[in-house]
């Protein structure tokens, strides 16, 4: 998996277009068995669900590609080196907790490859909590989080992520890279959706006070970021 930085300035157009319409097609000549970009594209401008700080360049697309072997890595990092000012790679180890069509929040994918997967995808970076060794921080996120998280939200999917090693320079130390999606905007951003208050405000903020309480025990809120983007699944694994 690979965080990518583009040239400041770059819109959200722009981010589509180079990413799916160049950088897409020259990994995939590379036969990648799988392929999946998410993109800081037009579709996806809405805030995400808490603010990095002022003046940080912000990554504007998360690329995830399947290989047989991460040794064979180096054409894919050259392509994208050609078009990003910076890249942070990492081996991870997916675990798909929910698909589409898991529950009640979305029917099964029957979208082709190459098109925008509906709905809107929050994307978090998370670094090991500094005060919990690795397997007390993983299984907290892997059985407390998240059955948890999805009693009480309207997540149609959800990827978690485990970050194995960094495998290019300097790449900020995250453990996890956690892909969660929502069936529309409106459902990240109403609160009483987002955490399935069902019009009562009572239970909105339980399941909020919740929702904090967990996340609070796994996660350094210094080093958390969150981004919101759009999901396209350019080359299923089969």
């Amino acid at each position: 998996m690979y965080l990518v930085w583009l040239e400041p300035g770059t819109t959200p157009e722009q981010v589509r277009s180079t990413m799916l319409d160049t950088v897409a097609p020259a990994l995939l000549e590379l036969g990648v068995h799988g392929l999946t970009m998410d993109l800081d594209d037009e579709f996806a401008q809405i805030p995400p669900l808490m603010p990095p700080p002022d003046g940080e360049p912000q990554v504007r697309a998360i690329v995830s590609a399947w290989v047989d072997a991460y040794d064979y890595r180096a054409p894919i990092e050259a392509v994208l080196e050609r078009h990003a000012v910076r890249i942070a790679g990492y081996q991870a180890v997916e675990s798909l907790y929910r698909d589409y069509g898991g529950n009640e929040w979305s029917a099964p994918r029957d979208w082709p490859d190459g098109t925008r997967s509906p709905g809107i995808l929050t994307v978090s970076l998370i670094e090991q909590k500094r005060d919990m060794d690795f397997e007390e921080w993983i299984t907290f996120w892997h059985t407390k989080q998240s059955p948890m998280s999805e009693a009480i939200q309207p997540r149609c999917r959800y990827v978690r992520n485990a970050v194995f090693r960094s495998i290019t320079p300097d790449a900020p130390p995250y453990k996890a890279i956690v892909e969660e999606g929502w069936p529309t905007t409106d459902h990240v951003t109403d609160p009483m959706k987002f955490y399935c208050g069902n019009g009562s405000t009572e239970t909105m903020n339980a399941n909020i006070s919740t929702m904090m309480e967990h996340v609070g025990t796994f996660i350094d809120f210094d080093t958390f970021r969150n981004l919101t983007l759009s999901e396209w699944i350019i080359k299923s694994v089969v």
